[in-house]
């Protein structure tokens, strides 16, 4: 299991350029890595997840006339492909969120497969309030993730939920005191490792490229990771460990 923090605390984990490089070398890592199944993203400190793009950073290159218009996505810059468009990771990705996500932190939560939220917890997409757009997929997936005119009415007015109103929305798995909030993500981390690996990298894949697919197509899709699960050495590891009333052994293979 990989645990990875957004380590600003002093600019409530503000994302800055070198930030977004490293991520990238943490996710190749946590990718390619056979014996990592699942990982745990949070911020440290317990004021903020992450409150997205370092603004001051952004204001030092538009006065130094270095700042490129941006849109959506984050190709040829620092860090591509940034979390938000690992289309592909199939290994899960829990959010530990401990305070603000704003702006492209809580598009890193929408991007992780289970957010587990402190109650003081906020979320928020303000860039409209700065003439900016949530680009690194904010407006895509909470339009996905939650009710079409909930979710639009926080993108066009940038106002803030609590973790509570997240749950309510079905954005947030669950919502616990700070105390616990260590506990609940370890819970979920291993009823996770109890799983076949290759079962859940098969079940994020296809959830995830069969969303917006008629069903009848999703039913003949050939899935990569579904492929590699079912002539896997665990898939009749699975049975096997049943029947004999033992924990499985799984290989990932």
């Amino acid at each position: 299991m990989a645990r990875i923090t957004l380590d600003r605390p002093g600019r409530l984990n503000a994302m800055d350029l070198r930030m977004h490089e490293e991520l990238a070398l943490v996710w190749d890592d946590f990718e390619q890595d056979g014996d990592l199944w699942v990982a745990v993203l949070t911020g440290a400190g317990d004021r903020s997840f992450s409150v997205g793009q370092d603004l001051k950073e952004l204001s030092e290159r538009v006065h130094a006339g270095t700042a490129e218009p941006s849109t959506f996505g984050s190709r040829g810059k620092p860090g591509w492909p940034r979390l938000t468009e690992r289309f592909d990771l199939c290994k899960p990705v829990i959010a530990r969120v401990n305070g603000y996500a704003y702006g492209g932190g809580f598009e890193l939560a929408l991007a992780c497969d289970v957010i587990v939220a402190a109650e003081h917890a906020t979320f928020a997409l303000p860039e409209a309030k700065l003439g900016l757009m949530a680009g690194a997929g904010g407006v895509f997936r909470l339009i996905r993730q939650a009710p079409y005119r909930a979710a639009l009415g926080y993108l066009l007015s940038g106002r803030s939920m609590t973790a509570a109103r997240a749950c309510e929305l079905g954005l947030v798995n669950e919502v616990v005191s700070p105390e616990r909030l260590d506990e609940c993500v370890d819970s979920w981390v291993e009823d996770i490792l109890r799983c076949a690996p290759l079962s859940v990298r098969a079940i994020k894949e296809a959830a995830a490229a069969s969303l917006t697919m008629p069903l009848e197509d999703a039913f003949r899709t050939r899935f990569v990771w579904e492929e590699k699960r079912m002539h896997s050495a665990d898939a009749k590891e699975g049975p096997l460990a049943f029947v004999e009333k033992r924990p499985p052994e799984w290989s990932g293979r």
